[in-house]
């Protein structure tokens, strides 16, 4: 039996986006709604939170249908690397107060084997977010090439055996294309000569795979830029990430923020004449022992929150 969805790190999460201070609050992932939940809880009356997925399952899912009747709250299908036109659109550019990511693959995705994301359960070997854009995992598959497959597995899920991996994959398709989650493991564990103590052979390889056919990594530093953006004074962000190659991102970010000259080039002023923008806010959060007990899915999180300075 699958087990039920938990959000990772809520109470920390919501705590580091001072929703005390009331205004207009921006979830960028919804999934099942746990941290949505959370924040309408400590918002009032007058506060508003517009939550994002670009996942079309967790908006029609009971969850949602169930908060939909707040009238605090506007869902909306799209990804967080449409901040700022989201929130252009609704007049509130420099006026919101938080802002939160909680990245990577819910549990309802891994758990639904007909979404292609878990090398446990054999599906279509699909692993898009949002189903009805872009192409699939066997589409990639059966068209990408071997340099560009190797450089996926190795940069998206730093896969030692990338090389081995790949060229099985190409042999493979030559004669009859992957089209399973069972198929694609399969061939990943007979490639790989040796495994990761408590680790799936291909593990790393579905990782690269789902990041590549999401742009995960490229939508994460769009949302970052523009969450800066939109926040007003004394506004925060607050991003929970799940491996190495998110969280260096998030990091990297909020500390080049937080010094002179900031992390991206403009003509005026020079770089390292302008301000900070951000302030970082305490050190990285990691979910307690008592969490990943009960969840073990969330043994590899990394919470990080920034708050907005003046302008």
């Amino acid at each position: 039996m699958d087990a039920p969805h938990r959000p990772v790190m809520l109470r920390e999460a919501v705590a580091g986006l001072a929703p005390e201070r009331g205004g207009y609050f921006v979830d960028g992932t919804f999934g099942r709604g746990g941290h949505t939940t959370a924040l309408l809880a400590r918002l009032g009356d007058q506060d508003r939170l517009l939550a994002l997925d670009k996942d079309p399952d967790a908006l029609a899912s009971s969850e949602a249908l169930a908060l939909r009747a707040d009238p605090r709250l506007e869902l909306v299908h799209g990804s967080f690397a449409q901040l700022a036109a989201f929130i252009a659109e609704r007049g509130r550019l420099g006026q919101v107060a938080g802002v939160l990511m909680d990245l990577g693959v819910s549990s309802p995705q891994l758990d639904e084997a007909g979404r292609g994301f878990s090398f446990m359960r054999d599906g279509p070997l699909d692993m898009r977010m949002d189903t009805g854009r872009g192409i699939t995992a066997a589409e990639w598959l059966a068209d990408v090439s071997e340099n560009e497959l190797i450089r996926v597995l190795r940069d998206y899920g730093e896969e030692r055996y990338a090389r081995r991996i790949a060229q099985a994959i190409v042999a493979r398709r030559s004669n009859q294309p992957l089209s399973t989650t069972a198929e694609l493991a399969g061939l990943i564990a007979a490639a790989a000569p040796t495994r990761e103590k408590g680790k799936h052979p291909a593990t790393r390889s579905f990782q690269a795979i789902r990041i590549h056919i999401n742009h995960e990594l490229e939508e994460l530093e769009a949302g970052l830029r523009q969450a800066l953006e939109i926040l007003r004074p004394g506004g925060r962000m607050a991003v929970i990430s799940f491996h190495s190659l998110e969280d260096r991102i998030v990091k990297r970010f909020m500390r080049d923020e937080s010094r002179n000259g900031g992390s991206t080039p403009m003509p005026w002023p020079a770089p390292d004449e302008r301000a900070p923008r951000l302030a970082r806010i305490g050190k990285a959060i990691l979910p307690s022992a008592e969490e990943t007990a009960e969840n073990p899915r969330a043994r590899s999180a990394v919470l990080r929150i920034a708050e907005r300075l003046s302008a």
